[in-house]
């Protein structure tokens, strides 16, 4: 009876264990495609335009697989606005508009903090000032209300060489008149910064300012000059940013306020990078030469990728 019973267990062992997903191999890694969701239907900016560039970027690549979800338009009921977050590997933000219905929020806080990505775009730290989680996934926004009850401003101070926090009182969000500027990164060892210039210049954009909010767990990779002359803050402000929300990974942008801006390769491999960052901790993408991610002028390129990257004009 023993002897069976032993034996028994022996061959249910054998099924158990054939039955065991085997490790995936680096390979098998890089062949299945990272599954975005990207969310949008709301905006003050132009997300009809913005929203197929954006799935281009990622998908020209070959390592993103992008599904849209469109919200219900504004001041609709949003109550049956609830997609599976859960389905995807990291999810994308060009939405700024109405509050979603109390489950999506937990849905979504749930799905963030158990360790899923997230990327927020532009207007996309505009959204929910009234939403704690969603701020504190963001780290600053700005507009909505937001002052100094909302957390600090981040900037970075050249005569410091460091960043401060500024929790003098104040609204959140500006930006001057859109123009190309510079991006300087502030931690090359990070991985979405790592193998890229140590500045470049991104196209004719909105450069956000005065953004506020908890900053907890947030790490700024770059900072652009907001320039006064084009009605700037005349501050080093925070442009990509990196926040760890529970056990998930947040990569936050405040490029890419419309095609023009989102023809910049410095938008469009930031995005690559950071999204790819936000869904898997890691960054297999080519690094990229500054030969390519200019500083003089910015270099642009068809969102699609078919396009080479222009080169500024030799003077």
């Amino acid at each position: 009876m023993l002897r069976s019973l032993v034996a028994m267990i022996v061959v249910g062992s054998i099924f158990i264990s054939a039955a065991v997903a085997q490790p995936v191999t680096a390979a098998e890694a890089a062949e299945k495609p990272i599954k975005v969701l990207l969310i949008d239907g709301q905006n003050n900016h132009a997300w009809q335009q913005t929203t197929p560039a954006i799935k281009q970027i990622l998908e020209g690549t070959g390592q993103f697989e992008v599904t849209v979800a469109t919200s219900p338009p504004q001041g609709s009921d949003m109550s049956g606005f609830t997609p599976r977050f859960a389905d995807y590997d990291v999810v994308l933000s060009n939405y700024n508009g109405d509050p979603w219905s109390e489950s999506t929020r937990r849905a979504f806080e749930q799905f963030v903090s158990g360790g899923g990505g997230f990327v927020a775009v532009h207007a996309a730290n505009n959204s929910f000032p009234g939403w704690e989680a969603y701020n504190r996934m963001i780290g600053l926004g700005g507009w909505g209300g937001r002052t100094e009850k909302d957390g600090p401003y981040v900037r970075w101070k050249d005569d410091q060489g460091r960043f401060t926090r500024d929790t003098s009182p104040g609204s959140g969000g500006t930006h001057g008149r859109r123009t190309p500027f510079l991006v300087v990164v502030r931690d090359s060892d990070h991985p979405v910064t790592r193998g890229l210039p140590k500045s470049w210049m991104q196209a004719e954009d909105e450069l956000y300012g005065k953004l506020r909010g908890p900053a907890e767990n947030m790490h700024v990779l770059a900072t652009a000059y907001s320039e006064p002359a084009t009605g700037g803050t005349g501050e080093h402000e925070p442009i990509l940013m990196s926040v760890h929300f529970g056990n998930g990974r947040v990569f936050h942008t405040t490029l890419g306020h419309d095609l023009t801006a989102i023809s910049g390769l410095a938008f469009q491999v930031t995005l690559q990078r950071g999204t790819q960052w936000a869904a898997t901790g890691q960054v297999t993408l080519p690094p990229v030469s500054a030969q390519e991610l200019t500083r003089d002028a910015p270099a642009t390129r068809d969102p699609a990728g078919t396009a080479p990257v222009e080169q500024p004009a030799a003077e």
